[in-house]
């Protein structure tokens, strides 16, 4: 009897963007790009569009549990990838869900405010990812400001995302990419912190575009898709970094919208990968 084939697959738990640039849909759009099948769990729906998030409404825990229990109960789940969890107890159902089906990789976005500042999360979201999620994760992709806010480092130069990566794998994280793209300089360099390696450095052109819009997003669920799909994590996240800039390329002169518009995540979409 001939063998059923199964996709890699990849689980997204994370908010919703109505313009499509960032959170589930940007994170569904990288999965199936790069060929891996992508199932999500909606935490919270914003309005928003190219300009501005105008409200947030998160989504009651039953809901968002309810979303997982289904998923994880039904798909083999190559990779997890977070976003938004914009409420302690859903960082905490994270943790549960990680555990009780063993699942086997955990990239964590840890997405705190939009590209226009909007505050996107609880204040206390960091303390329970610190607590619940650094022990378990495997690898945390937060941005300069995000480093900082999870650190307690006000970062300004180099130096300071050493001291800000130090503090983070002393509190447990097992692998820390601190991403470059609001640095000032000629290239986006992001910076790959592990306890027992040398730092890595994955660096790019800056591109002169407005179309950044889930420009995190898309990073992290390309590691992701490439964890599912058997790469070593240093190679993942080259990979991403190569896909992610090309991406810019690609969309840095259409026009979506008035303000800060996507990626082109669909630039040169890969056949469906399988287990």
């Amino acid at each position: 009897m001939e063998q059923k084939k199964k996709y890699l697959t990849a689980l997204t738990i994370a908010g919703s963007d109505s313009g499509g640039g960032a959170g589930i849909q940007a994170d569904l759009k990288t999965f199936s790009s790069l060929g891996v099948y992508g199932t999500s769990v909606i935490t919270a729906v914003t309005a928003q569009n190219t300009l501005q998030v105008r409200s947030v409404e998160i989504l009651p825990f039953e809901v968002v549990r309810e979303q997982l229990k289904a998923v994880l109960d039904d798909f083999t789940i190559q990779v997890v990838k977070t976003g938004m969890l914009p409420t302690p107890e859903i960082v905490e159902m994270v943790a549960w869900a990680m555990d009780t089906y063993r699942l086997p990789a955990l990239v964590v976005d840890p997405v705190m405010k939009s590209t226009t500042g909007s505050p996107l999360t609880r204040a206390n979201v960091s303390h329970a990812i610190r607590e619940l999620l650094y022990k378990r994760l495997t690898l945390i992709t937060p941005n300069i400001i995000e480093a900082s806010i999870l650190s307690g480092v006000i970062i300004k130069k180099t130096s300071d995302v050493h001291l800000a990566a130090e503090v983070l794998l002393e509190q447990g994280c097992r692998a820390v990419l601190i991403k470059g793209g609001h640095m000032i300089g000629e290239h986006a360099v992001d910076m790959l912190f592990t306890p027992d390696k040398p730092m890595a450095t994955f660096s790019s052109d800056f591109i002169k575009t407005a179309n950044l819009h889930g420009t995190g997003c898309t990073v992290s669920s390309a590691i992701a898709a490439f964890l599912a799909q058997g790469y070593e994590l240093t190679e993942a996240i080259g990979l991403a970094k190569e896909y992610v800039t090309s991406a810019i390329l690609a969309g840095k002169e259409i026009i979506i919208g008035n303000g800060n518009g996507p990626l082109n995540h669909f630039f040169d979409p890969a056949k469906m990968k399988m287990e």
